[in-house]
């Protein structure tokens, strides 16, 4: 029979496009601009009404005709009640005693992402995230509250996806030319929108429940799980272009002509170099091209599509998906980045909920084919008039020889394919009452291989190499890795009046097997069998190397709590691991959390402002085993050297059995607030972590055949911060509703102390005092007015500016601090948001690797502001052409000077997302949402380079990308 729905808020307006389901017959639909809906039901149907931000309502059919009007009231922000994920145990937000952040599925499902780190960057206080490259499928830099180690292959965090470690970065072989530092993010193997939270585990009481390998914080990762309820199928596409972002701006011809004949007369040139094409008639003045678009300005397309179906009885319930991700890039040829993921969970529980079993697995297969070397730098200095890249014919234009022409790259690939599969169980069974015995297991294996082919069609044909195949280069490499971890667990809780006891105690086993090896041709009949490097005319074996890995923990927890508002937290773990010598394998770390939440105690219980209020403070030791494996034995090298034919061996690693952990100690103290019903939430945290037993290579005397070992130096890193997080809903009225966020973070990292660091090699990388990411770099003055060269300063004296003895002026590399403002609008059936993420820090400029300005390469418009007498505030010395060792030389003083380091702040629009919900009028159809997402749209910066998040230099920066995408629910 007909029924109209009438859905109000608390003052009679009515609510549009709030959902209304007939959980009997499944239909559902939205209320219109009046608040109504109209549907079909029976006396007994279930009818299921809500809308963001109230608080939804389940009524039963009593009346088989009519109006039913629905108030619902207004959700109330309580981020104490919310439920967090801290690894081995859940804890309420309002009673954790450590430092958690985390993020939901909403922040992160339908961002144009391929990796969700991306999603996750100005989001969380104290995690600063830089994505390394502009390509998909490449590295990010993730750092938890600073640096704790001066190596900084070993400051990653500890990734953990549903209970199973994984590793954070996969070092390639041969991909270092155009990813860098030949890094690849393990999480790149994750569709975003299986995701339904991120923690990230900060101070000692959330990390040292993982020992040995909670220094650098612990991500933990959580995917979806089906929910109970007849079967739901969604299913959502999106379209995105992506272009480059670039900060610089490059002269056109007829400013690169003038500062070239400028260049050559101030070097006493008079007849242009039968070499100086660029100005003297060989190539044509008339033209100006913009290179950076030809080569690295086309627009990258993104076409992601997602499946899932799910649903389930009240004691079993699945869910199944699958994504699939096609990404182009923006060079001018059809490179492509694609990924498949196949995910799958199924949840039991008995009737009596004693037992529960969740088994969950994810298979993922990412193929990338890239250009070999990255042409960023290229596509900047290549002079505006250089010729076409291709002839009419379509063939390479060498322009008889000419120049290096960088389409030619084109013609070489990088590609690699990274197969994973992760499978994950955790079974849990109520032994006695407030006794339960857990078991959580999981296996991962990863199987990456690698290919780079380099043919001699890269080269000028003109040169030697480019003559034939007889030059052609390929590269193959493959890296197997295989773990399984197991983890029983016994789990206590007793509650007796006002006091509460949990205790947990556990044991962790874990083994991973990893392989690596490659093979390199040189030579080859034809570039037709470059694929096959086993054709060609010399081939190099490299180690077949298998390593293995173990690891074996206890741990335990203690949780007390007093009246629901004194909580004492004890943490600890045993753990023995086979990277250190026969008596260093085993360290225990520790500790100690505690919480007052003062807005339970009577004098502050029925407060009209405060809502809730906790004082919290941690403090305990974690510690890192990221060394490597063996790496405490004797190692050695097959010698390329032959003895009566015979290969032997040559020393690559002293024995050193006595290194072992590195360790640091945290502490935390912490104040959170609820204001005016929780609509105004703050936190305040100030940390000190310092980390000692630096795990890095000891200087040895020449005579010893090594310039090092690896041992423990009692150096000491300190990172100390404060991280401050507000969240709001100032409006909520009449189907309108407003809610912001703000996180900041003031890092501050020190080198407290280094024993005999002045006669040691990293002398001239760190001093006692100053961070670890500081440069010594020379002290530029300015240009000297009586001779229009750059001056530095000349700190020994000595009439001589040279390393390390003017190398003197300190600059420090980092953050100064960072953060991200969010906001979220919802009105009827529309909803906007966006991000801004912002950074204060310094970083290397465009100086660091620009050439000489007057050379034959581009430079940017600055460039024109040079010193002359009716100039004398330019910035640049006169221009060279190259010809000039005198100012060459000055010149690599200014890319390594101060005057190459400077502001790199910025304020971006990281996200922006405007969403519809569609009103539904087909019971088929359950939801529809059509939404429109960019990504690094804007950027406020006076930074002097590509792009100021950017720390590589030189590579593909990140893109700006604009998406269109649906949502259908059936």
């Amino acid at each position: 029979m007909p029924l109209k729905i009438r859905v109000v808020d608390t003052t009679g307006h009515p609510l549009v496009g709030a959902s209304v389901t007939n959980k009997t017959n499944r239909q559902s639909g939205i209320t219109g601009t009046d608040g109504i809906w109209n549907l079909n039901a029976n006396r007994g149907d279930i009818i299921e009404i809500s809308f963001i931000g109230f608080i939804s309502q389940t009524i039963m059919i009593n009346d088989h005709s009519g109006e039913v009007a629905i108030s619902l009231k207004p959700a109330v922000i309580k981020l104490e009640e919310v439920i967090l994920n801290a690894g081995y145990y859940t804890v309420k937000n309002k009673e954790r005693t450590g430092s958690i952040a985390r993020i939901t599925a909403k922040n992160i499902e339908n961002q144009p992402v391929t990796n969700v780190l991306s999603a996750v960057q100005g989001r969380m206080a104290g995690v600063n995230i830089v994505q390394n490259s502009g390509l998909p499928g490449g590295g990010f830099e993730v750092q938890v509250r600073g640096r704790n180690s001066l190596r900084s292959l070993a400051n990653a965090p500890l990734y953990v996806i549903d209970g199973v470690p994984v590793g954070a970065e996969v070092t390639t072989q041969f991909s270092g030319a155009i990813l860098p530092a030949g890094s690849i993010n393990q999480l790149n193997s994750i569709n975003p929108s299986d995701i339904e939270s991120i923690e990230v585990l900060k101070d000692a009481d959330a990390t040292a429940i993982y020992g040995s390998r909670g220094a650098n914080g612990v991500v933990l990762i959580a995917t979806k799980k089906g929910k109970s309820g007849k079967p739901e199928l969604n299913f959502g596409t999106s379209y995105s272009l992506s272009t480059v972002i670039s900060n610089l701006h490059m002269m056109n011809t007829a400013a690169y002509s003038s500062m070239r004949k400028q260049a050559y007369q101030n070097d006493g040139i008079s007849t242009y170099p039968v070499n100086a094409y660029d100005i003297n008639g060989n190539w044509d003045l008339n033209k100006s091209v913009n290179w950076r678009k030809v080569l690295i300005g086309h627009t990258a397309n993104t076409l992601n599509t997602n499946l899932s179906l799910s649903g389930g009885s009240e004691k079993t319930s699945f869910l199944l998906s699958y994504g699939h991700n096609d990404q182009s890039t923006v060079f001018s040829r059809d490179f492509k980045y694609t990924t498949d993921n196949v995910s799958s969970n199924i949840s039991h529980s008995s009737a009596d909920k004693r037992f529960q079993l969740s088994i969950s697995n994810m298979f993922s297969s990412q193929k990338n084919n890239v250009i070999s070397d990255d042409i960023t730098k290229q596509s900047v200095i290549l002079p505006p008039n250089a010729p076409d890249l291709y002839r009419e014919d379509g063939s390479i234009n060498w322009h008889n020889n000419t120049f290096n022409n960088p389409a030619a790259l084109y013609n070489s690939s990088y590609s690699y394919e990274n197969i994973q599969f992760l499978t994950n169980m955790n079974m849990q069974y109520e032994l006695l009452k407030n006794l339960v015995f857990k078991l959580g297991g999981g296996i991962n294996y990863q199987a990456f291989d690698e290919r780079s082919l380099k043919p001699n069609t890269i080269y000028n044909p003109a040169t030697t190499q480019g003559q034939s195949s007889a030059y052609s280069q390929s590269y193959k490499g493959n890296q197997d890795r295989f773990s399984f971890i197991l983890e029983p667990q016994l789990n206590w809780r007793l509650k007796r009046n006002r006091h509460t006891v949990d205790v947990l105690a556990g044991a962790t086993y874990q083994r991973e097997v990893n392989t690596r090896g490659s093979l390199q041709g040189f030579g080859f009949e034809s570039n037709a069998f470059i694929e096959n490097t086993g054709t060609a005319r010399t081939k190099i074996i490299t180690d077949q190397v298998r390593a293995e890995y173990r690891y074996a923990a206890f741990f335990g927890r203690v949780n007390y709590q007093f009246a629901e508002r004194y909580i004492l937290n004890l943490t600890g773990r045993r753990d023995g691991s086979s990277r250190f010598g026969p008596d260093n394998k085993f360290a225990g770390f520790g500790a100690a959390g505690a919480a007052w939440i003062f807005s339970e105690e009577s004098f502050l219980k029925n407060s009209d402002w405060l809502s809730f209020g906790k004082l919290r403070t941690s403090y305990g030791s974690t510690g890192s085993d990221n060394i490597g494996d063996y790496g405490y034995l004797d190692t050695y090298d097959i010698s390329e050297l032959r003895y009566n034919d015979v290969v032997g061996l040559s020393p690559s690693k002293l024995y050193n059995p006595n290194y072992s952990w590195e360790k640091t100690v945290k502490f935390e103290a912490a104040l959170e607030l609820g204001m005016l019903e929780n609509r105004l939430n703050l936190t305040a945290a100030w940390y000190k972590n310092r980390s000692s037993n630096q795990l890095v290579g000891y200087q040895l005397p020449a005579t010893t055949g090594f310039s090092s070992v690896q041992a423990n130096l009692n150096a000491k890193v300190e990172n100390t911060g404060w991280e401050i997080e507000l969240a709001a809903k100032p409006y909520s009225r009449k189907g309108f509703q407003w809610e912001w966020g703000l996180n900041v973070s003031f890092p501050k990292n020190k080198l407290r102390s280094f024993p005999g660091l002045d006669g040691s090699t990293y002398a001239n990388s760190y001093v006692i005092g100053q961070p670890i990411t500081i440069v010594k770099l020379y002290q530029y003055e300015g240009i000297n007015a009586a001779t229009g060269l750059y001056k530095f300063t000349d700190f020994n004296r000595d009439g001589i500016i040279s390393s390390p003895d003017d190398r003197q002026t300190i600059e420090n590399i980092g953050v100064r601090y960072f953060g991200g403002w969010n906001n979220t609008f919802r009105y009827k059936h529309w909803s906007l948001s966006f991000l801004f993420q912002f950074v204060r820090q310094k970083n290397w400029n465009y100086h660091n690797i620009m050439p000489i300005p007057g050379s034959m390469n581009n430079q940017p418009k600055e460039v024109l502001n040079v010193w002359s007498a009716d100039n004398p505030d330019g910035v640049y010395m006169p221009y060279s052409s190259g010809s000039n060792g005198t100012k060459n030389q000055l010149h690599v003083l200014l890319m390594n000077s101060t005057s190459a380091v400077s502001d790199a702040s910025f304020i971006r629009l990281k996200n922006l997302e405007l969403s519809y919900q569609v009103p539904v009028k087909r019971s088929v159809l359950r939801r529809a949402k059509v939404y429109f997402q960019g990504q690094n749209l804007l950027t406020f910066t006076n930074y002097f380079g590509m792009d100021p998040e950017f720390r590589n230099i030189g590579y593909l920066p990140p893109l700006r990308t604009w998406l269109l995408g649906i949502l259908i629910s059936l």
